[in-house]
């Protein structure tokens, strides 16, 4: 014979625990502020300022140059970028992101300037070049379940980069004619990302990202910095728009057998997506 006590406590244990159930349930839900699936595909009018610098193989000083200020090349670029997320499960799941900086231009020079040994004299024509490749993948966690979450995620980011200058140079005040000094390498970094999520309401957002990539050693070293303060705009069920200001800096160091090439890369301005949401 079960004792009344125990009995009534057992009722009252079956009474809430449909109450507890749900409450859990609740608490599980996908918050507001994040899409099953999302993409996103737009454009990044960047201001860029971009320096290419060498040291010899002892680490002497080679030479350095802006492409904005000594080759005329045009300090507003508008960069091609696309972001895929889709979660797994209610809190956490894929992140991933590319973007694509290319530019190229002939010039004649104002000023002399060396750049891996070699001296371009000013009025000399010479072509710069500069192509720089961004991609990440990352697994991302997001904690909270209301109209605020924020996230943390690790993953990888492969960066790629060619760059160099070339025309009629002299070698210790000696022409040599044509002459070409040029780097190209890629490598793959551990990635950390920091983000936050409001929901306002059903058709308006804010957000907030930061991402930093950093590798020590071998033949492409450096660090890489990405962040970004951004609305949404989400008039219809599975289309929107969104707008958000960012700054990206890429600071990278090659290893090569005559000289050490080094790439200071800013950029910082306005993005414009279009957002495609499951």
């Amino acid at each position: 014979m079960i004792h009344p006590p125990i009995r009534r406590h057992a009722l009252r244990a079956a009474a809430l625990l449909p109450l507890a159930l749900a409450s859990g349930l609740a608490c599980a839900q996908q918050s507001p502020a994040l899409d099953r699936v999302s993409l996103w595909l737009g454009g990044y009018d960047a201001h860029v300022d971009t320096t290419l610098g060498a040291s010899d193989a002892g680490g002497r000083y080679g030479g350095s140059f802006n492409l904005e200020n000594d080759l005329g090349f045009n300090d507003r670029k508008r960069v091609p970028r696309a972001r895929l997320d889709f979660l797994i499960g209610d809190s956490q799941g894929f992140s991933l992101d590319y973007y694509s900086v290319n530019r190229s231009r002939r010039q004649s020079l104002a000023r002399s300037i060396s750049y891996a040994g070699n001296d371009y004299e000013a009025a000399a024509t010479v072509r710069g070049k500069l192509n720089f490749d961004f991609g990440s993948a990352s697994w991302r966690w997001w904690f909270g379940h209301g109209n605020d979450v924020f996230g943390l995620g690790l993953g990888g980011a492969y960066y790629r980069v060619h760059a160099g200058i070339s025309g009629a140079a002299s070698v210790n005040g000696e022409p040599v004619g044509q002459a070409s000094s040029s780097t190209s390498d890629g490598a793959w970094a551990p990635m950390l990302q920091l983000g936050w999520r409001h929901a306002f309401s059903d058709q308006w957002r804010m957000f907030a990202d930061a991402a930093g990539v950093k590798k020590n050693g071998g033949r492409l070293s450096g660090h890489i910095v990405n962040a970004a303060l951004g609305v949404e705009w989400l008039p219809w069920p599975h289309l929107g728009f969104g707008a958000e200001y960012g700054y990206s800096r890429v600071v990278l160091h090659q290893r090569k057998h005559a000289y050490h090439a080094n790439l200071d890369m800013k950029l910082d301005g306005p993005s414009l997506f279009v957002h495609l949401r499951f």
